[in-house]
């Protein structure tokens, strides 16, 4: 696959899982902002919703146009065996380009989830007025702690299931099943990584009041205050909005995949 159609492909699926789940996105994000108790409110659910897949397209088309080539090059390097760390090594590497766009659209989609902006243009002129350009890039480095691990493992144990599915079936996955086996990666991912997630979001919403000092302190105040379980916040909706994002974006992904193969190998036959 070349970069481009992965890039299409990404896009593609990216936009898909967003206007999808935005709402159990906003659920869980209130959740876990939620000092004490948790009286959540349900409205605007979808706020920021339009703003947000203008910054997950291109997100999503860089995560997959860089990870396809360089999953196919590792692939090259790494003896069969060993394939899973190069699916490892080719997340980390699609999710590091991707942060560039991903982090600024998670800050600004955080702050109107939680109700400090009403809109896109409102958030990213008054975060830069008040905080400077950095205000777009807060938590960056929690950021990466938990999206770098997470595209690796969720790729890794994908393709694995791929692999381990298509040699017990002997033939290639149908759409169906490409979902079924991105839900169970996207589950277990979600899971593992909830208190990355927890502190991350903190860290992005905090704006300038900087009641956390990084992500050790951030780590130290909420078992401290809250307890260790609060590292869990949201773990629900976490993992329902991840195993259905994984059926979404996997099945969409490959589907998509097929469809540009398809229409590329109609272009070469004329």
């Amino acid at each position: 696959m070349s970069t481009v159609e992965g890039c299409i492909a990404g896009g593609v699926a990216g936009v898909a899982v967003e206007a999808v789940l935005y709402p159990i996105d906003t659920i869980k994000t209130r959740l876990q902002v939620a000092r004490g108790g948790v009286n959540i409110v349900f409205k605007g659910l979808y706020s920021g919703l339009a703003g947000n897949l203008a910054g997950v397209l291109p997100a999503s088309a860089i995560f997959i146009g860089v990870y396809e080539p360089a999953k196919q090059k590792l692939l090259e390097i790494f003896p069969e065996n060993l394939s899973a760390l190069a699916h490892i090594a080719a997340g980390t590497i699609g999710g590091a380009a991707s942060s560039l766009v991903r982090v600024p659209t998670e800050v600004v989609k955080q702050r109107i989830q939680t109700g400090q902006f009403k809109s896109t243009p409102a958030a990213v002129r008054l975060i830069i007025a008040n905080e400077g350009f950095k205000g777009l890039y807060a938590g960056y480095g929690s950021f990466l702690l938990r999206d770098l691990p997470f595209d690796a493992l969720e790729l890794c144990i994908y393709e694995q299931l791929r692999i381990g599915y298509k040699l017990a079936a002997k033939r290639d996955l149908n759409d169906p099943e490409n979902a079924m086996l991105g839900a169970f990666a996207g589950a277990i991912t979600g899971a593992v990584t909830t208190p990355l997630d927890v502190v991350k979001t903190r860290l992005m919403v905090q704006g300038t009041q900087k009641y956390y000092n990084g992500i050790c302190d951030c780590v130290r105040t909420i078992v401290k205050e809250e307890g260790a379980h609060a590292l869990f916040k949201g773990i629900g909706p976490r993992v329902l909005w991840i195993g259905i994002g994984g059926s979404i974006f996997f099945g969409v992904l490959e589907k998509t995949k097929k469809i540009l193969a398809q229409k590329h190998s109609q272009t070469n036959a004329q």
